[in-house]
C-alpha cells in the first residue's frame, strides 16, 4: 500500500474542517439529483456546526456555515441556500489600499496624535480658544522634538514644521514663545521610598 503523503493530497480550502468535510463537499456536488443534494448539503452544514461549536452564539451563526460551504465548493455546488450566497467575485475583491497618515512621510519624530490635533485645530473658529490650542500643538511638537534629538531646538524650526504639516493654514502669533527646553524636558520627582526599620516592623504580643 502506497503511502499518502499531505503534499500530493487536494489543497484544504478551508483547513479547520479537515479533509473529511471536502470530500464530503466534493461528493456532494458531484450527486445528479437536485432533492439527494439540498439534503446532502444541509447535513454537511449540520456537521460543520458541531464542529464549530465556539461560533454558536455569533450572530447570523448558520449563514456563515454556507458562505463556507459555497467556498470550500469553489462555487462550484448548485443547491438552494436559505441565505443570499456571496458571490466569488467580492470574496476575492482586494480592499482598497490605506493611505498612510501624513506624519509618515515628514516628521516621524512627532507621531500621528501631532498631525490629528493639527487637523482638529484647522477645522475650529479663529478666536483665542484657537489660538490656544495651536499655542499647545507647537509647545507640544517642541517637546516631542527634543525627546527625539535630546538637544536644544530654535523656535523658528517648529514653526516652520507646524506650518508645513498644517499646509501653510497655521502659525503662531508674532508675540508667541515657546516654552523654554529645560522647562519641557523636566523630569518629575521620584519618591524616596525608605524601608521600615526592624524595630518599626516588630509586632510586640503583651501576656494576658
Amino acid at each position: 500500500m502506497d503511502l499518502e503523503y499531505n503534499s500530493e493530497r487536494e489543497h484544504l480550502i478551508i483547513p479547520e474542517y479537515g479533509r473529511h468535510i471536502q470530500k464530503l463537499v466534493n461528493h456532494c456536488i458531484a450527486i445528479e439529483d437536485d432533492a439527494e443534494r439540498n439534503k446532502m448539503a444541509n447535513a454537511i452544514v449540520k456537521v460543520m456546526g458541531n464542529l464549530q461549536p465556539h461560533l454558536r452564539d455569533v450572530p447570523d451563526f448558520q449563514h456563515k456555515l454556507w458562505d463556507q460551504l459555497f467556498i470550500m465548493s469553489d462555487y462550484k455546488l448548485n443547491v438552494e441556500s436559505p441565505y443570499p450566497i456571496l458571490e466569488k467575485e467580492v470574496l476575492q475583491a482586494k480592499p482598497p489600499a490605506l493611505a498612510y497618515p501624513k506624519s509618515a512621510s515628514r516628521y516621524r519624530f512627532y507621531g500621528n496624535n501631532i498631525q490629528i490635533m493639527i487637523d482638529t485645530a484647522l477645522t475650529w473658529e479663529e478666536g483665542e480658544m484657537k489660538d490656544a490650542l495651536v499655542y499647545t500643538i507647537a509647545n507640544h511638537m517642541k517637546k516631542c522634538y527634543l525627546n527625539w534629538n535630546k538637544d536644544t531646538v530654535d523656535d523658528a524650526v517648529i514653526m516652520k514644521h507646524l506650518n508645513d504639516l498644517s499646509d501653510g493654514k497655521l502659525a503662531l502669533k508674532d508675540d508667541d514663545v515657546l516654552s523654554d527646553s529645560k522647562n519641557l524636558l523636566r523630569k518629575k520627582p521620584t519618591k524616596n521610598y525608605q524601608k521600615p526599620s526592624q524595630k518599626q516592623g516588630k509586632k510586640t504580643f503583651k501576656k494576658r
